[in-house]
C-alpha cells in the first residue's frame, strides 16, 4: 500500500488511483462530480481542483452546468483528469468521487456512483422552492441512503469549520481540504491552486478552511 494512501480506501484506490499522484500512469481518468446550489462555490471548487491536477502534471477536462446558479438552482461541475483525457463528461455509474455542498443535491446524483466511489457531503440543507413553500418535505436519512448504496462517505460540518476559519462562505475550501486527503497531489499543488484562484482578500481564510478540512478524519 502506498504510504500516502489513507487506510480507509478500497483496493481499487490503493492499486490504481493513488498511483496517479506519483507516476500519472492510471489506466483511465479519475472522475470527480462536484454538485451544489448557486452561491456555494461549486464552480470555484472545480477551478481549484482542475488547477491542482494541472500543476501535478495531469491532463484535465472540465464541464459545467449552471444555468440556474444565480437563482439557487443546481450547479454541477464534471471534472476528469489523468494521463490522457478525451471527454469532460462523466457517465452515470462512473464518478469516482461525488463532492456535494448540499445534502439534497447528493441524492440527485446517486446514479453516478459505483461500488468503490467516495462521497463527501457538506452537512447543510438549503431548501428548494417546493420545500420552502410547504408543497414538499425535505428528504431525511441521507446516512441510511448512502449506507444502502454501499459507497464510502463522509458527512462534513463544513459551515462551522468555515466559520472557524474566518469566512462562513469558505465551505468549498473545507470540502476540498477533505478531498485532498483522498487525492494527494504531489508537493504543494493544492495550495498553489488555491492561491491562483481565490481573491487575495479571501485567501487567508480559505487557506485556513482548507487546512481544517485536511485535519478531518475520513472515518
Amino acid at each position: 500500500m502506498p504510504r500516502y494512501a489513507p487506510k480507509a480506501l478500497s483496493k481499487w484506490w490503493e492499486n490504481d488511483v493513488a498511483e496517479i499522484s506519483v507516476n500519472r500512469s492510471r489506466r483511465r481518468p479519475v472522475n470527480v462530480l462536484i454538485v451544489g446550489v448557486g452561491g456555494q462555490g461549486v464552480l470555484l471548487a472545480g477551478e481549484v481542483l482542475a488547477n491542482a491536477a494541472v500543476i501535478a502534471g495531469l491532463d484535465v477536462k472540465k464541464s459545467e452546468v449552471h444555468g440556474m446558479a444565480q437563482r439557487g438552482g443546481s450547479v454541477i461541475s464534471h471534472l476528469r483528469f489523468g494521463k490522457v483525457v478525451h471527454s469532460p463528461l462523466i457517465s452515470r455509474g462512473e464518478a469516482d468521487f461525488l463532492i456535494s455542498f448540499e445534502k439534497l443535491e447528493t441524492l440527485r446524483y446517486l446514479d453516478y456512483l459505483h461500488p468503490s466511489s467516495w462521497v463527501l457531503v457538506n452537512d447543510q440543507e438549503i431548501l428548494p422552492l417546493p420545500v420552502s413553500t410547504g408543497r414538499l418535505a425535505y428528504p431525511r436519512g441521507i446516512h441510511r441512503v448512502l449506507e444502502t448504496a454501499g459507497v464510502q462517505f463522509k458527512i462534513i460540518d463544513g459551515v462551522s469549520l468555515a466559520a472557524r476559519a474566518g469566512n462562513a462562505k469558505a465551505v468549498n475550501a473545507v470540502i476540498l481540504g477533505v478531498l485532498a486527503k483522498l487525492l494527494p497531489f504531489p508537493g504543494d499543488a493544492w495550495e498553489k491552486a488555491l492561491q491562483g484562484n481565490v481573491p487575495e482578500r479571501y485567501l487567508a481564510a480559505n487557506m485556513k478552511a482548507f487546512e481544517l478540512g485536511k485535519r478531518r478524519r475520513l472515518k
